[in-house]
């Protein structure tokens, strides 16, 4: 257990609790706890042998220019890699990230809300250390705020500033973020979109469709708390909707009946759409460690190839 979490590194040992991972501070350094988890994480079982082959690099062969070896790679995966340039692709990935009310929901010392933006910052991090170019979108009722894809450390900052800034919205729309962000990214590229998607989704298959028509990556990532999947609560309470402020008197073990098969069909309406159109789905909890996360997008990626890269001049950020 982490006592000072500015002073130690959690990493040591094995994935990072996400208790102890929320416990610090600022978010950049979460994410990079987190991305130097993974990192670490390639190296013990079940990882030996996983492919590392990024947009950013390419393993070396004999008769490389030895200028371009990546030795910080070369310490963390004790294999050569070179970095590719001008005749290579990089990836354009814009984060969609969910900042309504029902997202500041959770139990103990960790929200959906902070776990959203630790991932969001994480997948942030790891990608522009790849060289690839991030961006990011929040919304609740409609977009809050909108950074356009780029690489750049100050971007990067300004990313992870937009994140720290709390869920206020009273309402949550699934698809008007997405047909706001359809007209504003004209280059094909990635789309992460993060959400705990508890909203109506009649009209979340259109507006993911004119994403995955306009040739972009489309991943879909659902985060629940562990208590709303199978409502474990012992005691009859008073609950109130975090974005309408309506409060209702539930026994919990006669709702559960009822609660938990509706549940279970709306993520499955989620997934099906998913998987009608091509488009990446993973459900997560608040409980599960960001890196392994992190290795199955990673993974997910890598099966599906890496569509949606855009060409980068040699030198530039």
């Amino acid at each position: 257990m982490i006592t000072d979490p500015q002073n130690v590194n959690p990493v040591k040992g094995g994935f990072v609790d996400p208790r102890a991972l929320m416990s610090i501070r600022h978010l950049e350094m979460r994410a990079r706890v987190v991305v130097e988890g993974f990192w670490n994480g390639l190296h013990r079982s079940p990882y030996h042998g996983f492919s590392v082959e990024f947009t950013e690099y390419r393993q070396y062969t004999p008769g490389d220019d030895l200028r371009y070896l990546d030795w910080g790679l070369y310490g963390r995966s004790d294999r050569y890699y070179i970095r590719k340039f001008e005749d290579e692709t990089n990836l354009r990935c814009q984060l969609v990230v969910d900042r309504s009310k029902s997202m500041t929901y959770g139990t103990g010392s960790i929200t959906k809300d902070k776990y959203a933006a630790t991932l969001a910052a994480t997948l942030a991090y790891f990608l522009h250390s790849q060289g690839d170019a991030v961006g990011l979108l929040t919304f609740d009722e409609r977009v809050r705020e909108y950074l356009p894809p780029r690489h750049k450390l100050s971007h990067l900052r300004q990313l992870m500033l937009a994140l720290e800034k709390p869920a206020e919205g009273k309402d949550t729309s699934l698809t008007d973020p997405l047909d706001h962000v359809v007209e504003l990214v004209r280059r094909r590229g990635m789309f992460v979109y993060i959400s705990d998607f508890l909203a109506p989704i009649e009209k979340l298959e259109s507006s993911l469709l004119a994403l995955t028509a306009g040739r972009h990556e489309v991943a879909v990532i659902q985060i629940l708390d562990p208590s709303e999947i199978s409502l474990t609560f012992e005691h009859a309470s008073l609950f109130e909707d975090i974005e309408t402020g309506k409060t209702l008197y539930i026994e919990p073990g006669a709702a559960r009946k009822a609660y938990v098969p509706k549940l279970a069909a709306h993520n499955a309406a989620v997934r099906r759409t998913c998987e009608k159109l091509g488009v990446s789905y993973l459900q997560i909890t608040t409980d599960q460690p960001l890196e392994g996360v992190l290795l199955n997008f990673v993974q997910d990626r890598q099966r599906r190839g890496r569509p949606g890269t855009v060409s980068r001049n040699p030198g530039r950020a």
